[in-house]
């Protein structure tokens, strides 16, 4: 059976985030998904998000193709790589955050696994940033 990791914030559940992880199901048998700790997505963003962790991780739970679900560490956000022990890491087209020679850290930690970046799904319409900033001027 092989593994897939994927991560996320999946603040305002969109189709681009359902295409990323349609996109990691299909590089094995098993999708995992990590959902982005409140605390570390303050420190990343400078903001909350506007879903809690909780609720984020209770909509991912809900989608039929996830397998599991899980909220990822507050102080080692690669320690979720070592429990989950991946086949592949299933990374967005735009993920920037803990991705920066992430090929090093993981066998920093004698973690071997592939790394995927996977294509966007009309990055124009369905980003997060973007349908934040509708909702708010309500365009």
């Amino acid at each position: 059976m092989k593994k897939v990791l994927a991560f996320g914030t999946f603040d305002i559940l969109h189709p681009g985030h359902k295409s990323y992880l349609k996109q990691a199901k299909a590089l094995g048998d098993f999708l995992v998904v990590a959902i982005a700790r409140d605390k570390n997505i303050q420190k990343t963003k400078g903001a909350l998000p506007q879903n809690s962790e909780r609720q984020r991780l209770k909509r991912i739970k809900e989608l039929k193709i996830v397998d599991r679900a899980l909220l990822g560490f507050l102080d080692d956000p690669y320690q979720i790589i070592e429990r989950v022990k991946p086949d592949a890491i299933a990374l967005g087209y735009d993920q920037a955050t803990y991705t920066e020679n992430l090929e090093q850290k993981l066998k920093n930690r004698n973690l071997n696994c592939q790394i995927v970046r996977l294509k966007p799904h009309h990055p124009e319409k369905y980003k997060s940033s973007i349908l934040k900033k509708d909702k708010k001027t309500g365009e």
